[in-house]
């Protein structure tokens, strides 16, 4: 019997190699975001019979098995099968559950935006469905597989909280603020292979942002993924004489709108950097808070152009965008190049 189950692939530990020399190897699966779902959840699952997790096929690219270990009667594998899966959470939802429905990032916000919003967002229903391997973490697998349009779908659907995890101990601190959270939310993870960002669960609230790193030269606004190599990129700043501010906007919707408007006073100018296509994304966000307040600043939205992504290992589609630490240093010295410091 012939299966369709390619988990090994996603997790990196097939004999087929799809990485390059700047990939990250050896990381432990538990210290990254799409491996510890199942576990925090399994383990929050403890104190509130309320959770239950769906998952399409993908139970073990997504750990999901780890919860489904410890509370088999509340695990659903619908198979491949998402948009149904999403219209099942909304129906547990609706009975008194709450959901948890997890896929690919390319599947979970492209394939099923109108079960988010219609079966979801629109009854307001607390829904949790988990994008997971978003941006362009499955380089290999082509546009089909890519999720750089979410943050832009997302985002414009009326009561859809939309987060986006920067590394294994955010995703704890998410899952665990959701919930008490009384509407439908997209959760954004990362390529599966985050570095550590936060060395421990962060007490968070919706809405607010984090600033990791003060400066006054300017402000890198970035999410996700980008989280630590815009970190990085500042330390290269300083090294140069730049001092850079970097805020974790990991509240997509609601935006921190404060936090944007800081550093548009404060500093000399605000880059956005995003793994998702800039058009419509966190970037777009950010730009209309400073429309709608007429506040002037340098201005750049940085991530992947307009464009459909080569084909190639994740690593390699980063640095061709300029989404590592070299490159987001580099576009926020452009940026400061007509901005007085």
């Amino acid at each position: 019997m012939t299966t369709q189950d390619q988990s090994e692939i996603f997790n990196g530990t097939a004999s087929v190699a799809f990485k390059d020399a700047r990939s990250i190897d050896g990381t432990d699966t538990r210290a990254v975001p799409a491996f510890v779902l199942g576990e925090e959840l399994a383990a929050l699952a403890e104190d509130d019979p309320r959770i239950v997790v769906l998952t399409a096929d993908l139970g073990r690219s997504n750990r999901a098995l780890d919860f489904a270990a410890r509370w088999p009667d509340r695990f659903f594998n619908v198979g491949i099968a998402e948009k149904n899966m999403i219209t099942t959470a909304a129906g547990m939802a609706a009975a008194g559950n709450i959901p948890f429905a997890a896929t690919f990032g390319s599947f979970a916000a492209l394939l099923c935006a109108e079960q988010i919003r219609t079966d979801c967002a629109y009854p307001d229903l607390p829904v949790r469905v988990v994008g997971h391997h978003s941006g362009m973490s499955m380089g290999f697998y082509g546009t089909s597989h890519h999720s750089l349009e979410d943050i832009g779908m997302m985002r414009t659907i009326a009561d859809l909280t939309v987060v986006s995890a920067t590394d294994a101990n955010h995703l704890r601190a998410l899952l665990r603020l959701s919930l008490d959270h009384p509407h439908a939310m997209y959760l954004r993870l990362g390529r599966g292979r985050d570095p550590e960002v936060y060395d421990r669960v962060p007490e968070l609230t919706l809405g607010r942002a984090h600033t990791l790193r003060d400066g006054n030269h300017l402000t890198i606004i970035a999410t996700g993924s980008e989280v630590h190599p815009a970190l990085d990129a500042a330390r290269l700043l300083a090294e140069r004489g730049v001092e850079a501010r970097v805020v974790d906007m990991w509240t997509i919707a609601p935006l921190d709108r404060e936090a944007v408007l800081a550093a548009a006073r404060e500093t000399g100018a605000v880059l956005t950097v995003e793994e998702a296509n800039i058009t419509g994304g966190l970037g777009s966000a950010v730009a209309e808070v400073l429309a709608d307040t007429g506040i002037s600043t340098a201005f750049r939205r940085h991530g992947v152009p307009d464009e459909h992504v080569p084909v190639g290992p994740p690593a390699g589609l980063y640095a061709h965008y300029r989404l590592d630490a070299d490159g987001i240093a580099a576009v926020a010295e452009e940026l400061l190049e007509g901005s007085p410091r």
